[in-house]
């Protein structure tokens, strides 16, 4: 494979070199390298305290008796540092067996939707053909659609297809891709220049084998950040499997988010707390571990030149 490309990349044609990007690219650095004002820390510190109070709340909720939570900030403040809300949260539900439901489920829809939205987006940026940048539009718009719309729909065609309970659903989603990777796998695959895919066509090979061969393994960092998010979305879902799915086959979403209850239907906070950390924990351990990757891409995908 890699013999190929590097043939591939000896043959191609190389174009007379374009000022104009460089120029780009040094006012961008440029700019990038100038620091920041105050308005600029600001809107950071902002930003920060909105999104990281409520996790420092879930944490020091989590490791609180019901008596500090019921006092409110005073009581969050002044925590005992009590673990047994997480023993609690792991034996109060089959904790195992959710997790590995929703582990099974992200699984299949992350490497199912990479797969296909890495071909629709190889077609839409190699292949030509009437009404491709139609079709590609329609593709885009349904990102503007809200799932919530499709719930009731969803759930109807999938009852009488007698789909219901099973995973089956997640299957054929991850089989139709999704909007937002075929448009990130479309960026990219556009970004790649035509000499690599020119020199290939002459030494005989065919789309199949340019895609496998040359397109697919220069876009390591976009399939990494499409299994990345579309992981995390399954992760996160509550709806559709609340809705599609038994409780015995459910996941660990709708599990922690029903299963913390006294006999009389009430909420145990502080074990929900601790039922929340658990559950967030996965996401944001593949995301400190792949956040270097995932931003790379993004920008590789959404800027050109």
């Amino acid at each position: 494979m890699a013999t190929l490309i590097e043939d591939v990349r000896t043959r191609a044609v190389v174009r007379p070199p374009d000022e104009a990007p460089r120029k780009r690219r040094r006012r961008l650095q440029t700019e990038s390298s100038r620091p920041a004002g105050v308005g600029t820390y600001i809107a950071v510190i902002i930003a920060v305290g909105l999104f990281g109070v409520p996790f420092v709340w879930i944490l020091l909720a989590s490791i609180a008796s019901p008596t500090q939570f019921s006092q409110g900030a005073e009581g969050l403040l002044d925590v005992s540092w009590d673990f047994s809300n997480y023993i609690e949260a792991v034996t109060r539900i089959n904790f195992g067996a959710y997790t590995m439901n929703s582990i099974i489920l992200s699984t299949i829809s992350a490497v199912l939707s990479t797969a296909t939205s890495a071909l629709v987006g190889f077609a839409f940026a190699r292949l030509r053909g009437k009404g491709q940048n139609f079709l590609f539009l329609i593709v885009v718009a349904t990102m503007m659609i809200p799932s919530i719309v499709l719930l009731i729909p969803t759930y109807i065609l999938f009852s009488r297809m007698g789909l219901v309970g099973t995973y089956w659903p997640w299957v054929l989603w991850g089989l139709a891709g999704l909007p937002y990777l075929i448009f990130l796998f479309r960026q990219f695959f556009t970004a790649i220049p035509l000499e690599l895919e020119d020199a290939a066509i002459i030494d005989g090979c065919g789309w199949w084998r340019i895609f496998f061969t040359i397109f697919l393994p220069l876009a390591k960092p976009v399939i990494l950040t499409s299994l990345l998010l579309s992981f995390t979305w399954t992760w996160g879902d509550y709806l559709a499997p609340a809705l599609l799915l038994n409780y015995d086959n459910t996941t660990l979403a709708v599990a922690t988010a029903s299963g913390y209850l006294d006999p009389r239907g009430n909420g145990l906070p502080t074990i929900q707390a601790a039922g929340a950390v658990l559950y967030l924990l996965p996401v944001v351990i593949i995301f400190l571990f792949a956040q270097k990757q995932f931003m790379g891409s993004s920008v590789s995908s959404g800027v050109k030149g």
